[in-house]
């Protein structure tokens, strides 16, 4: 029997923030694969190791965690403005899906180095030495990120001494601009409060009554209160992740979330979309360990959040989830807002399970409606491999 040799495609594996994917040039895949559809799914999913049963993606690039079967395609922008277009993959874990509804701000640390690395950069645009700032255009929800990217000897700079909680080693620090990153009503479920309400109110069965905000900012994002559902919000991965009726409780208040976002016609749509909305619960602040055992103190936080991300609690925070974290608390009123304190603020720091993150956001309220001009954060991004991926020749 013959069975197809396999094909090389080349790739780089790349940290971006808390997270890590396998990045793609368009022009790179295989010609099926160029446009959106059955063959570029079942190429990435091969890439990545799924369907697994086994939930180990062994065969495969993939980590078998939601921060690590993520996948990237990047390709030259004709859009004004803007240098290249970005597209954000989540590959199924156990399923054989690819979840193309939101972005990965983890990741988009990553886009600039590689856009650049790879050629997609105008060369006169990347000075000898300084910043060269990346303007992206984030494919997957139709928003900029201009990403500020170190240059050295007029090559990326990864390595430096900024540190990311959530990441072992130090890095080059990448500056983040989320620019309008809320959604004004032409996306998928509606404007940057979908209800147009600052706190709802969401009755869930077997899970209770309790309050809400629901908001569609960097990604769409429910956000209850940690007391509300029986938690404190210090809590690390085990003590969600080990327990499989709290996994299908915030799974059930997702489901119930999505439907008054608009985001899903029944329940029984929220299957088949997994990477958004995100759940968070948030509590004032508190001393706590992080997962490190790095002590954090309730003096040097405004606000505990915590996120769920592919029906696990996330080991820090997704980088589209804290872009909806600052907008939210620089919002008076949400439930954000009033576990920091309340009142109007720019920029937030918040406890997750691995440490502290930073963010911040620019806020207005004009004729009663808020907008959103950008949120900023730092991550940082590398390197980890480059080459080529193989996949059987079938694969397609």
């Amino acid at each position: 029997m013959n069975h197809p040799a396999q094909i090389r495609i080349p790739a780089t594996y790349m940290r971006g923030g808390t997270s890590k994917g396998v990045f793609f040039r368009l022009q790179d895949l295989p010609e099926a694969a160029r446009q959106p559809g059955a063959a570029r799914d079942a190429l990435l999913l091969r890439v990545i190791g799924s369907p697994d049963p086994y939930g180990k993606q062994i065969d495969g690039m993939g980590g078998a965690t939601s921060s690590t079967s993520k996948t990237v395609i990047v390709s030259s922008s004709s859009r004004p403005g803007h240098d290249v277009d970005y597209l954000f993959g989540q590959v199924g874990i156990d399923k054989a899906f690819v979840d193309w509804s939101g972005n990965c701000g983890n990741l988009s640390a990553a886009v600039g180095p590689f856009a650049i690395a790879g050629g997609l950069i105008d060369p006169a645009r990347i000075p000898a030495d300084g910043v060269c700032a990346v303007r992206i255009w984030q494919a997957n929800i139709g928003k900029t990120i201009v990403a500020h990217v170190p240059i050295v000897n007029g090559q990326v700079q990864e390595t430096g001494g900024f540190e990311l909680d959530g990441v072992t080693f130090p890095a080059a620090e990448v500056p983040l601009e989320f620019l309008d990153p809320a959604d004004e009503g032409d996306g998928d479920g509606g404007a940057m409060f979908p209800t147009g309400q600052l706190v709802d109110t969401l009755d869930v069965p077997g899970v209770g009554v309790f309050p809400a905000t629901l908001i569609n900012a960097g990604i769409p994002t429910i956000f209850v209160n940690a007391a509300d559902i029986g938690y404190s919000g210090t809590e690390l991965q085990d003590a969600i992740n080990a327990d499989p009726a709290a996994l299908a409780r915030f799974e059930t208040i997702r489901a119930h979330g999505a439907l008054k976002m608009g985001l899903i016609k029944t329940l029984d749509d929220i299957a088949s979309r997994q990477h958004t909305p995100k759940i968070a619960f948030v509590a004032p602040p508190a001393d706590y360990l992080s997962s490190s055992g790095k002590p954090v103190r309730a003096a040097d936080i405004d606000l505990l959040a915590r996120a769920m991300s592919m029906g696990k609690l996330h080991h820090a925070m997704m980088g589209t989830a804290a872009v909806a974290i600052g907008t939210a608390a620089a919002i008076p009123g949400t439930l954000v807002n009033l576990a920091a304190g309340g009142g109007k603020r720019r920029m937030v720091r918040f406890g997750h399970p691995s440490g502290t993150l930073r963010v911040g956001a620019e806020a207005r309220q004009e004729d009663g409606a808020w907008t959103v001009t950008k949120a900023v954060m730092s991550r940082s991004a590398r390197v980890l491999m480059e080459g080529w991926v193989r996949v059987p020749g079938d694969a397609l």
